[in-house]
């Protein structure tokens, strides 16, 4: 392991001697890459050093109490030594999960996709909730959020809405929202206060470029129509949108969110490349069919991976078996404990599998 940390550390120094090189600098593609790879390497590097830094005062405390000190001295000594133990061993567990294996697609951007599933117009309120939940949370992350198409229900839910989300290390953080979340309350329209029981699924996928996706034009049917808007809204006069269709896999993706047929094409196309990349990597693993339907699920009521329960302000997620009573803040965008908790998990599941694998 320690090996690994020294060749990390070297790799380091060196990709900070290149960033300063005037040739690397004037090459903008890889200029890019050496600072996403010393960016990527940082934490480690830092955690590294510091560790060195409390073996070495192990050992120079360990080397102190063996010298003749009065009380005080070796009493300050011994405490100096305890703390440096226990710091050891958090760095060590520290070290251990930053040199597991990474996700190649933690760095980015994602394509989340909200549906209203099972219970009609209350379904579609909650994946309005949701909806918000994500922005109020990307908000705070400092992401930005675009919303590529949206299907708005009378009542003001949402039967389904795409949008794009733009940061740092956003798929690190929403990949584990992928699943059917299930609702919990009395909806507006229920006269006799019964509480009801919907979902909403949730479909996270890793933005695609072109350098990893090429999507050949022969594979692709394009269809283009006239747009139809709710209640008489954006009426047009000239055919706008467009609906793509991937030939080799059979995913289609209708846009019709801008005026512009050339802006809801180049939409359709992110949309695209991103499902038939996360279909793709799916395919990858032995177990694409069983991954797919936990991760996504029907949006069946019993297929659920979280659980928001109005009535005792209480949200649960069934993976970890983690419950808050924090209903309110998570809806409000409040997500970090949630989704701190299920980073953990991961990370831990993998610790495990590489100590007894």
């Amino acid at each position: 392991m320690y090996d690994q940390l020294q060749a990390i550390a070297d790799r380091y120094e060196e990709l900070g001697e290149l960033l300063s090189d005037p040739a690397v600098v004037s090459d903008t593609k890889r200029f890019m890459e050496l600072s996403k790879e010393e960016a990527n390497t940082r934490e480690t590097v830092a955690t590294y050093r510091r560790y060195k830094e409390v073996v070495q005062g192990i050992a120079d405390a360990e080397e102190l109490l063996g010298e003749n000190l009065d009380a005080e001295m070796a009493e300050l000594a011994k405490e100096e030594l305890s703390d440096l133990k226990k710091e050891k061993e958090v760095l060590e567990d520290t070290i251990k999960i930053l040199l597991l294996p990474k996700d190649p697609n933690d760095d980015k951007n994602i394509i989340m996709e909200i549906r209203g599933a099972a219970g009609g117009d209350e379904a579609a309120l909650f994946a309005g909730d949701l909806f918000n939940m994500y922005q109020r949370y990307a908000e705070s992350q400092g992401w930005r959020v675009e919303v590529m198409d949206a299907n708005i229900t009378g009542i003001g839910g949402y039967k389904e809405v795409i949008m794009m989300i733009t940061g740092d290390n956003v798929f690190s953080k929403l990949k584990y929202e992928s699943g059917a979340h299930r609702v919990q309350r009395v909806p507006s329209t229920e006269s006799q206060g019964r509480i009801h029981t919907s979902t909403a699924t949730v479909v996270v996928m890793p933005e695609a470029e072109e350098v990893e996706l090429d999507l050949a034009d022969k594979d692709i049917r394009v269809d283009i129509y006239h747009a139809s808007g709710a209640g008489g809204q954006h009426v047009n006069k000239t055919a706008s949108a467009v609906r793509l269709t991937h030939l080799p896999t059979g995913i289609v993706v209708a846009m019709q969110d801008e005026r512009s047929q050339l802006k809801n094409r180049e939409k359709a196309m992110k949309v695209l490349r991103a499902r038939v990349y996360d279909q793709l990597q799916h395919e990858a693993q032995s177990e694409y069919d069983a991954n797919r339907k936990s991760a996504v699920g029907t949006g069946d009521r019993s297929e659920r991976i979280r659980t928001y329960n109005f009535p005792q302000n209480r949200v649960t997620d069934h993976r970890i078996g983690l419950t808050i009573q924090k209903l309110d803040q998570i809806l409000a965008g409040k997500l970090d404990e949630i989704i701190d908790a299920l980073v953990l998990y991961d990370q831990t599941s993998k610790l495990e599998e590489l100590q007894n694998g």
